[in-house]
This record gives structure tokens, C-alpha cells and sequence, in this order.
């Protein structure tokens, strides 16, 4: 195993530092449950079989990489909205099933962010690789990429008062409740992604959640808050017109992922294809993808700001070439008539009772019983296995992992 010591004890996660790079960490390597590399099923660990053949800098594939990304990544024209313009937001979203908005966060809220990252990240690293392996990679995942969420054990970051404090903010509020067409929507929880200098490989085009394509009352009735036209037909349900328009208007899951640096060209933009929130149909695999969705990326998006996803829309990692992490912490959003079942207690109540009585409000389903900590909270574990031996100790023990 490689020493701790050769790790770093300190970095930052928006400007350039030495994580990163691994030349021991093989492409497209990933690994199961237990830490077994290359397992059958890989789930978000799918190969990139265009990927270069090395994960070092200055390799020439890198770099014949990296100069045609130079040249050609990013969505042309991408649409970036200012915080107030909520109609313009709006339909966007609608349009494309993602929009990106500026300065969602102060500089304070994005320190803030971005020292939560920092930490939460150093207790990734801080795990020693196998072999001469300078990190442990993610379960189920390619190498050089986290996620902040499953990376936890409780499986959400809601009971770090960082996270918890970004659930309600002045931005976002007034922007979710036009989407959403109301108030009433929850919080689902929260974490976010990142990925490290020399995630040399493309994450495939994936959606987080499928429309199920159920209308319960509750989504029709959100649906002409937010100004559809429901038709009847002769037995008093929607017309097929309707109901396409109810299911495109209404999406069960709407995630905030806050920018800790600028996109760029190079650092491994989140790329995003247009108009597919509202398709049934399964994203090409690696090796079909066209060249411009894997361009399709939203190089351009700042600092601070922040890209609001219907969790129905194809997206994917992109490679970071660079010399600096790319972090996008997130708070994930369901419509009121999503299932109260699907709610994990994953969010202290002391923490709770911090909020703002909004923020309680929509988070009154994850919160946890008073003096109860949630059960995995506080650890960190790229590994599977290890997180759920170290929920079960929790659960034993909750005292110590706060």
C-alpha cells in the first residue's frame, strides 16, 4: 500500500495542487464491494474505451486529448441566467431539462462550500491505496472520481451543517418554488460529485432517476399550478396530449449542483445533452456515443454558480486534464407527490432546528428523531463494505461519529 505520508494534508479544491495523477491507478480500473478490481458488474464504472492507454500528464494520448478539447468543448451559446430572471429559468429547464444560473452562492456560502469539500475529500484520501496505488477508488466507479453522497455512509452529507445550510438559501428558494409551481417540494438529500487531475476517462451517458410515467393527483395538479392545460378525455382522465405535457413539466427529482471553480475547457466539465429529460429511450453506450455529446459540456458556468438538473436528463463526467480538482457539491429537491416512503432520516435534529422555518419545512421528512444521530453519519469510505461495517459500528457506537 502507499503511505499517508506521501499524501497531501492540505490542498486546495479550486486551485491547482498535487492530487491527482496516479500512474499506478490503471485506466478504466474499478472495483467491487470488497476492493476487487475489474468485477463483473461495474454499474458506474462503466469503460472508456477511447481513453488514453495512461493516466500520466504529459503523455502523448493526453495530450492529443487535451488539444482537442482545446479546441472544441462546450455547448456553443450555452444559456446562463441571472438569479431573478425566474421566467427565463424557467424555460429553460423546461426546454432542456437543465439551466445554469449565475452566482447562486455569495463568496462566504462559497468558501464555506468549498473548505466542506476539502474535508470531506481529505477523509477520502486519507485511506491508503493497494499496490502502489496512491488512492482507493470508489466502488462501482472509474478511478479519480467520487461521489460525496455514497462516499458517506449514511449515504448523505445532511448532517454537515455546510450542506444543511445551503438546503434554503435566498437564491435558489424563489427559483425551486417557480419549477416545483409551489412551496410544497422536499429536500432529498444531499452530497455531490468530484473528480481529481487525471480522471483521464469519459463516465458514461447515464440519467439518475426513470420516470416511472405514473399521474397521480398530485402531479396533475402540479402541473397546472405550473400552467399546463390538462384536457379531458371522455372517461374524465388526460388526454395523451396532456398527459405527455404533464410528464415533461413535472419532474419527480430536481438536483442544485453548486460550482466550487470555473468550467473549463480542461477540468472536467459535467456534460449534459438537451431535450432528453423527456425520452424513453436509453442513452448510446461508450463506444456508440457521437463526438458531440461528449462536447456537449458546460464549459463557461463560474464559480458560485450553479446548474440546476432535471435528474432525468442524460449527463456524464467528463476527463480533467488539468492539475485541479473539480468539485460540485449538491442539495437534491422531489415534488410533492413524490412517495414520503422514499425519505431517508438522514439530517440531525438539532441541525434541523437551525434552519430557517422554510428550510424546516422542507426538510421535516429527513430529519431525524430528537437525540438521535443518523446512523453512518460523519464517516467516509470510498469502498462499500467498509461503509456498511462502519454504519453498522455507528449504530453501536453513535456517539463516536459525530
Amino acid at each position: 500500500m502507499s503511505s499517508k505520508q506521501d499524501q497531501p494534508s492540505s490542498f486546495s479544491i479550486h486551485e491547482a495542487s498535487d492530487v491527482g495523477w496516479d500512474i499506478h491507478t490503471p485506466v478504466n480500473e474499478t472495483v467491487d464491494a470488497q476492493g476487487n478490481p475489474f468485477p463483473d458488474k461495474v454499474f458506474f464504472g462503466v469503460p472508456d474505451p477511447r481513453a488514453p492507454m495512461r493516466r500520466v500528464y504529459d503523455d502523448a494520448d493526453v495530450e492529443k486529448l487535451r488539444e482537442h478539447l482545446k479546441q472544441h468543448n462546450g455547448i456553443r451559446g450555452l444559456d446562463i441566467c441571472e438569479p431573478d430572471e425566474f421566467d427565463r429559468i424557467a424555460r429553460i429547464f423546461h426546454r432542456d431539462g437543465f439551466v445554469v444560473v449565475r452566482n447562486l452562492l455569495d463568496a462566504e456560502q462559497l468558501d464555506s462550500f468549498r473548505a466542506g469539500c476539502v474535508q470531506r475529500l481529505q477523509q477520502i484520501l486519507s485511506i491508503e491505496g493497494e499496490g502502489k496505488r496512491k488512492y482507493v477508488t470508489e466502488s462501482y466507479r472509474l478511478p479519480h472520481r467520487y461521489s460525496l453522497g455514497t462516499s458517506s455512509a449514511s449515504r448523505e452529507l445532511l448532517h454537515d451543517p455546510i450542506w444543511a445550510s445551503m438546503v434554503d438559501l435566498p437564491t435558489t428558494t424563489p427559483i425551486l418554488e417557480k419549477l416545483f409551481g409551489s412551496s410544497d417540494y422536499r429536500v432529498r438529500g444531499a452530497g455531490g460529485d468530484l473528480c481529481l487531475p487525471g480522471a483521464v476517462e469519459y463516465q458514461h451517458l447515464h440519467s439518475d432517476v426513470e420516470d416511472e410515467q405514473v399521474i397521480p393527483a398530485g402531479r396533475i395538479e402540479q402541473a397546472v399550478a405550473l400552467g399546463v392545460d390538462v384536457k379531458l378525455d371522455q372517461y374524465g382522465e388526460p388526454d395523451l396530449l396532456s398527459k405527455r405535457l404533464i410528464m415533461e413539466m413535472t419532474p419527480g427529482y430536481i438536483t442544485i449542483n453548486f460550482l466550487m471553480s470555473d468550467l473549463s475547457w480542461e477540468n472536467g466539465p459535467i456534460r449534459q445533452i438537451p431535450g432528453t429529460h423527456i425520452t424513453r429511450q436509453l442513452p448510446p453506450t461508450p463506444e456508440e456515443e457521437p463526438e458531440w455529446m461528449r462536447l456537449s459540456t458546460l464549459v463557461g458556468a463560474k464559480a458560485g454558480d450553479g446548474v440546476i438538473r432535471d435528474l432525468r436528463t442524460w449527463h456524464g463526467a467528463t476527463p480533467n486534464l488539468s492539475r485541479c480538482i473539480r468539485a460540485m457539491p449538491n442539495v437534491e429537491y422531489v415534488s410533492p407527490w413524490v412517495s414520503a416512503a422514499l425519505s431517508r432520516q438522514t439530517m440531525p435534529d438539532e441541525i434541523w432546528r437551525g434552519l430557517t422555518p422554510h428550510g424546516k419545512k422542507i426538510c421535516r421528512l429527513v430529519k431525524a428523531e430528537p437525540g438521535v444521530w443518523p446512523a453512518g453519519a460523519g464517516e467516509m469510505h470510498p469502498i462499500a463494505s467498509r461503509r456498511k461495517a462502519l454504519k453498522l459500528l455507528s449504530k453501536q457506537a453513535p456517539e463516536q461519529t459525530k
